[in-house]
This record gives structure tokens, sequence and C-alpha cells, in this order.
């Protein structure tokens, strides 16, 4: 077996589909996927490098691909190239175990750091997001999940160290109810919920990685003495995973509650009234991610009946 490797070309998307529709089953893997579905979510994408995205074949078989990005700034206004991410490695099934998975890692490491990144990641997580939202991982990328195990075992064995967690937490709309929490009356009659359907996206990276799905975000308001926004929830409809999961689902991705405001039971109700609003909307099921040491949202979450799922690991390169 002698594996060829090159960078991307533009007759390659039916042969990135072949790879990824390979793939046993995987909660987190979004099937099926299609060309015009990879060229919308991916190639389209206007920071798209082909350099960044390199494929094994054996012969003319397309055998696996890694790609390799970079993420945002902290104001979300450009890539920045210090952070380097592998997003993927993919290997046909009968082809892992033979070394390929590290060759393409490897070439997706040099083109990194080729174009200037200090810092090598595994897996997208927070900033280093641009590609595969909707594809792999669900609500938000997670870094590498502990149910692609084989994926995880690429990266430990190359030099990759985990270096925090994210839980992945679901909660179906059909059996929510309001936990019981005296703060909550009064919200009742103290304030109003706002809804926006697509509404702007706060900087260029967000609507480079989200402007591509429906947005729903929720706003509590308070009524008196003049309407101020008291607290805000933002859900992505997460359509592309409704073949691979069978229910309408929705990710949570932001919460926020003004400071002052906080401990007052403002993200309990909201949540309450957009899980109400969502169910009406035909979505069954929510999704949320948070890091292992957010024990704020742990704690809410696990009040409104979320369950874990998943976990994802957050990769490092040893020694960047």
């Amino acid at each position: 077996m002698e594996i060829r490797y090159r960078t991307f070309r533009n007759s390659d998307p039916p042969h990135l589909v072949d790879i990824w529709r390979s793939q046993p089953p995987e909660r987190a893997l979004m099937q099926p996927l299609t060309v015009p579905l990879l060229d919308h979510l991916i190639l389209s994408k206007q920071y798209f490098d082909p350099a960044g995205l390199v494929l094994a074949f054996d012969g003319d078989l397309p055998v696996g691909f890694g790609h390799a990005a970079f993420g945002a700034t902290d104001d979300g206004s450009q890539v920045d190239k210090s952070l380097g991410v592998t997003h993927l490695v993919m290997v046909r099934p009968h082809y892992q175990g033979h070394g390929i998975g590290r060759e393409l890692l490897i070439r997706c490491e040099d083109y990194l750091r080729r174009e200037g990144a200090g810092v090598l990641y595994a897996g997208g997580v927070g900033h280093l997001n641009g590609f595969y939202l909707g594809m792999y991982g669900g609500s938000e990328l997670p870094g590498v999940l502990d149910s692609s195990h084989r994926a995880q075992q690429v990266f430990q064995r190359n030099g990759y160290r985990e270096i925090d967690r994210v839980h992945v937490l679901h909660r179906e709309t059909a059996t929510f109810r309001p936990p019981v929490d005296r703060r909550l009356m009064p919200l009742r009659r103290t304030t109003a919920l706002r809804i926006e359907h697509d509404p702007p996206s706060p900087n260029w990276w967000h609507a480079s990685t989200y402007g591509c799905f429906g947005i729903e975000r929720f706003v509590l308001e308070l009524k008196q003495p003049a309407p101020v926004e008291a607290a805000v929830a933002t859900f992505w409809l997460m359509e592309t995973f409704s073949n691979s999961w069978g229910v309408h689902a929705a990710g949570l991705i932001d919460m926020q509650v003004r400071p002052e405001l906080r401990r007052m039971g403002m993200a309990t109700f909201l949540l309450g009234e957009a899980f109400h609003q969502l169910r009406n909307a035909g979505i069954s099921l929510i999704e949320t991610q948070t890091m292992v040491h957010n024990t704020a949202a742990l704690g809410l979450y696990k009040k409104l009946g979320f369950k874990l799922v998943d976990q994802g690991a957050v990769y490092r390169k040893e020694g960047e």
C-alpha cells in the first residue's frame, strides 16, 4: 500500500464527502454529508485556504483527510494566525491503524507553522471554530469528543495533551417544567419577553461561523422604570443534525445576565420561557456546552434538567 498525499483541489469535494460518509455512526458526526452542504459550510468561507486541507489517496481512492486552520482575534474582527488548530483528521475505517492519520496531522502542523502559528490545538473550541460547526460536535465545537475515541488517540500519540474539558448537555423540551423557585413569580409581572429572529451578528467572526444558520435571540426586559435588557439567551437552529438525531434541535450558545441583576432568577426564568417558545415552534431537544470549570453554568443547567451526554477534550501540542 503506497499512500499519496496532496493539498485540496477544486475537484475534491466528492472525495471529501465519500470519506466522511464512510465513517461509522456517531452522535456528533452529522450525516449524510453532501457536496452542496460541504461547499456551503466549509469551502465557501472567505478564509478557507486550500493549502490547509490535505488529502490521502491509495491509488485513485481517497482514504483520508486532515484540515488545519486558524481562529479569530478576541474581538472577532479578523483571523488570528498565531493560534492554529487541526480541526479534523478523518480516515476510512479499513485504512485506520496504518499511520495515515499521523501523516495527515504532521502535514497539517507544518502548514500551521509555515503560516505563523505559535500554538497548536486539536479540535475546534471557542474562537477556534472557523469550520465544522453544524457538522461535528453539536451546538458548538467541543474540542475532540470522548465519543470520537480514535480521533483522540491520533492527537494523544502525537504530542497533544488535554488542557481543558467541555461538557455536552441535553434537555428534552417535551418534559420541561420550570423549577419551583419563589424568585420567578414576581418576574412574570415585572418583565417582558422579546424574541428576535435572525438578529444582526455582533462581529465578523460570528457572522462567518453562525451566519448561515437560523438564530433565535430571547431578551428579557425589565418593564419599569424604563425598558432595560436584563438577560439575553441566544440559540441556533441545528437543522443539519436533524436527519442524524431524528429530532429538531436548538443549540444554546450564549446566556448573559446584567451583573447587577444576577442571583435573582433571571437566567432560570428566561430559559424557561425560551424553552416553551421553542417547543411550540417544533424544537424537541436543546443542547448546550460549557467548560467543566464553569460551576455556575453547570449548576443552572442541572437545575433545568439537562443531562450529560458527552465530553470533549481540548488538546494543545506539548512544547508549542
